[in-house]
């Protein structure tokens, strides 16, 4: 037997209905006030946060309050704002330190004109790709520093120098240039970070997949990661594992490794104590959801003197 479609058959409600069916359902709260939410935020956007608080039946468990769903919808916006800052942070410094040992190695239009100097590149059609993608990227740039270099160099240099280009290109071109890249530049870009450059790569990999999930606006606070980190090895860095073990599948161990980065890019900033203040203004939240053990606080990569929680 061939498979059987079903027919969709959900009608289109406007807010007035879709508070009505919440209200019907078991949800408590104002009318009016579920109303106004709706209108600015959708109900299919909404559902992901009331989802945890839903019996089989789609009713909502007993005492199941809107203004608790607004509320983690609430953090979860801020939370994203929080992160992005600090992976715009760690993008930048990835970026400016490719750039810089790269170059050392290879010079300014290395990476267009060596194979050696991105020799992870499985084939040269690979390359071509890669070296087109950039090109696509730095043409939509509008910084004045690509018209005058073209404009004074452009015949004779077809391609920008890497500290230029490291300017316009998105986090997948960084992450890709690190991935190709010789072992030597790997290591050497890892080491303010006192990880291995397999384990940077993954934890590149991971924010990237987050950074794009931020972008879109999607639900982080509670997400199972698709693009899970490496944790370093306990017998070379027991500071991930004891007394606190720090799982990779949730929210937690991101802004572990965004706390890690940020102690090593910028021991001054107010990073950690602005998230931790987000913390303490939404002090029902479940935290165990977001990946956090009990004892988190133990972690050594979370103490420091700006811990204030």
């Amino acid at each position: 037997m061939g498979e059987v479609f079903l027919k969709y058959t959900k009608p289109s409600l406007n807010p007035e209905q879709q508070a009505d069916l919440l209200i019907h359902r078991g949800m408590l709260g104002d009318r009016q006030l579920i109303i106004e939410k709706l209108k600015v935020v959708s109900y299919y956007r909404l559902s992901g946060y009331w989802y945890p608080f839903r019996n089989p039946d789609d009713t909502f468990r007993e005492g199941t309050q809107f203004e608790t769903v607004w509320q983690r919808y609430a953090f979860d916006r801020q939370l994203r704002l929080l992160v992005m800052d600090a992976i715009e942070r760690i993008e930048i410094a990835i970026r400016s330190q490719l750039a810089l040992h790269h170059s050392q190695l290879f010079g300014p239009f290395g990476y267009a004109e060596n194979p050696e100097s991105l020799p992870d590149f499985k084939s040269s059609p690979d390359r071509a790709k890669f070296i087109e993608r950039l090109s696509e990227e730095t043409s939509r740039s509008r910084e004045m520093f690509r018209g005058h270099f073209i404009a004074k160099y452009g015949d004779t240099h077809p391609h920008l120098p890497i500290w230029m280009l490291a300017e316009m290109m998105s986090m997948g071109s960084t992450l890709s240039m690190f991935k190709a890249s010789p072992h030597k530049v790997k290591m050497l870009v890892a080491k303010p970070y006192a990880v291995p450059a397999r384990v940077l790569e993954s934890w590149l990999l991971c924010l990237n997949s987050v950074r794009n999930m931020c972008a879109h606006h999607a639900r982080l606070w509670n997400r199972e990661l698709g693009v899970k980190p490496w944790i370093p090895r306990a017998e070379l860095y027991p500071e991930w594992h004891a007394p606190v073990a720090i799982p990779n599948n949730r929210i937690f161990s991101v802004l572990t490794i965004c706390r890690h980065f940020m102690r090593a890019l910028a021991p001054q900033s107010q990073w950690i104590n602005r998230l931790q203040a987000k913390f303490a203004e939404f002090p029902d939240l479940p935290m165990r959801q977001m990946g956090f053990p009990e004892n988190w606080r133990e972690c050594p990569i979370w103490k420091g003197k700006e811990t204030t929680l």
